[in-house]
Parts: structure tokens; C-alpha cells; sequence
């Protein structure tokens, strides 16, 4: 263990697309633009304690908070259980909104901890402490963590075997992501899921994920946007998220290379080939919405190359 700082740190957490459709749990991205920032700072007595949430609707507690339980954690695997942590969060994610929010708490938490007390935590360390929090909250998947620790596109082989790969992310991938004004609790989005699928079903999946890293590979944003096509979570999904199918329509038509749900949603994603092309694929997919009476918020980006970063200075 490293000594440990005096002043505050604070630590910026970017947003995630999960699934990116049909990698369910397995492929996630993280993206630019807003993220969550946890400051960490000593407090007096053991323990973490939360001083800020980041909304209003979040509770202070530190057993119900993602950013304290993967402090927490990262205490623990520290050894470092008698240290004292204040955490002040600010949310810059949608709650229950499907961009990593959740996720990028737990890897800011995380993180700032680390830095703070010096406790040269590991990749692997940080990232489990973060999926401890995650478990707790939204399920015990990877696909938002990774990303959102590590930056880029990430397949995770093996959750059990820790192994996972970045994937390159192609020149030219311009990404939409459209919020109506709806909650979509991770853990709702996951009680749908089927228990068991149809063969054909699960080939078609494997098919898709292995187009898609072909895709990324090589730059094909055609065979990306083909391969956008999950027949396991959006079909039981959407029915839950009043206007998807309506904007999802209204993306392709206006010449989206592909459009799903972003994690569990409410949040729509879809991919284009330019700049144009994405502001004219979000008007399309705002007036849908708006069609079917929701309010919604929509921002460009792109793929997101750094991940969770110790902010330095005014930053």
C-alpha cells in the first residue's frame, strides 16, 4: 500500500451501451459524454459513509448506495477494513435509465477509494469490487463494468474465468442514444428474461455476437449494423418500453445501420456511418416518441476510449 492522500480525489466514471443487442451480458461499450464522478475523501471513523447520493431519490445509506458498496468491497480486498471513507457522488447518468449508471458509480467508488488510500488495488480487484456493488443492485453481469472501468468495446468470454477481450472499435461509428422519459430498473429488465431459449434461437445469437466481432474487426459498419438483431432480450423487453418499436422503425427508415435497447432500457441506441446521418436518425427517433406522448432527451457520441479516470485540477 502506497501512502495514502490528504486531499479529496474524485474520480469520472464514462456511461455504457450494455448488450449492444444481441451480446446479452457478454458485450458491452463504454461511450463519451456524461458519466457519473464520485470525490472520495478521509472521514473519521471506519467504514464508508455517503455524503451526497447524486438524486434525490437515492438513499445516503451506504448498504443501498453502488459507489459505497464497491468502496466497501475495495476495502475489504485491501485489507484496509479500518479506514474511514466519505463519498460524495454526482450523477451525471439517467437513473434506471440503461447507461451504465449504476455501473460507473461502483467503478467511480471503487476507484476513488483506491486512490485516496493508496491501496494499489488490481484491474481484476477494482473490477470485482465494482461487481459486488452491481450484484447488489442490478445482477451480476460485466458488460457495463468493464467498460466503464477500462474504456472501449469489451467481450467478456468468461465472467467465471475473468477472461474478456477489448474490441477495436471502427473509425467512423457514430452512435445515437435517444432517453424518453420512463425508469427501467436493471433488475425489471432482467425478470423478463427467458429461463430457457430455443436452439435456433441460440444459434441465431451466437451468429450475431460472431458477425459483430468480425465487424468490429474489420471496420464492416454494414455487418454491424445487420448483426444488431436480438431475439433474446428486446422481444420481451419492449413490451415494457412504450414507443421502442415505434422509434426503432423510425431509426431504420431513416437509415440507421441498426437500433436496440441499451441495456435494459428505457434507452435507445443506434449506430450510423456519418455525423448527418446521426442527427437525422435521433430527429427521426424523438418525433416517434414524441408520437406515442413521451418526452425524450437524444445526444451523439461515439466510443468512449478511456475509461474511469482520477480527475486532476478543475477537471
Amino acid at each position: 500500500m502506497t501512502s495514502t492522500r490528504t486531499a479529496p480525489v474524485r474520480v469520472f466514471a464514462p456511461g455504457a451501451i450494455g448488450n449492444i443487442g444481441p451480446g446479452l451480458d457478454i458485450l458491452g461499450m463504454a461511450v463519451e459524454g456524461p458519466g457519473d464522478t464520485v470525490e472520495a475523501s478521509h472521514a473519521p471513523g471506519p467504514g464508508i459513509t455517503v455524503t451526497a447520493s447524486g438524486h434525490a431519490s437515492l438513499s445516503c445509506d451506504p448498504s443501498l448506495h453502488a459507489s459505497a458498496l464497491a468502496a466497501r468491497e475495495a476495502l475489504r480486498l485491501a485489507g484496509a477494513g479500518h479506514a474511514g471513507v466519505a463519498l460524495r457522488v454526482t450523477k451525471g447518468l439517467p437513473l434506471a435509465g440503461g447507461q451504465g449508471g449504476s455501473a460507473a458509480s461502483a467503478v467511480a467508488g471503487a476507484l476513488a477509494t483506491d486512490r485516496l488510500l493508496g491501496l494499489e488495488l488490481t484491474t481484476r480487484q477494482l473490477a470485482d469490487a465494482a461487481l459486488h456493488a452491481e450484484e447488489r443492485v442490478a445482477g451480476r453481469h460485466l458488460d457495463n463494468i468493464l467498460p466503464c472501468l477500462l474504456g472501449g468495446i469489451i467481450l467478456i468470454r468468461s465472467l467465471e474465468d475473468w477472461d474478456f477481450v477489448r474490441v477495436p472499435a471502427p473509425a467512423g461509428l457514430e452512435i445515437v442514444l435517444v432517453h424518453p422519459e420512463q425508469l427501467m430498473r436493471t433488475a425489471e429488465g432482467r425478470a423478463v428474461l427467458p429461463a430457457s431459449i430455443p436452439r435456433g434461437v441460440a444459434l441465431h445469437q451466437a451468429a450475431q455476437v460472431g458477425a459483430m466481432m468480425l465487424a468490429l474487426a474489420t471496420g464492416d459498419l454494414g455487418l454491424l449494423g445487420r448483426a444488431i438483431d436480438d431475439q433474446i432480450a428486446e422481444p420481451v423487453r419492449a413490451p415494457l418500453l412504450p414507443g421502442f418499436r415505434e422509434a426503432k422503425r423510425a431509426a431504420l427508415e431513416a437509415g440507421a445501420l441498426g437500433c436496440s435497447i441499451s441495456g435494459s432500457g428505457p434507452t435507445a441506441f443506434a449506430f450510423s456511418d456519418s455525423e448527418a446521418g446521426a442527427r437525422r436518425i435521433a430527429s427521426a427517433m424523438q418525433q416517434a416518441y414524441g408520437a406515442c406522448g413521451l418526452v425524450t432527451s437524444a445526444r451523439l457520441t461515439r466510443v468512449a476510449e478511456r475509461g474511469a479516470r482520477l480527475l486532476e485540477g478543475g477537471e
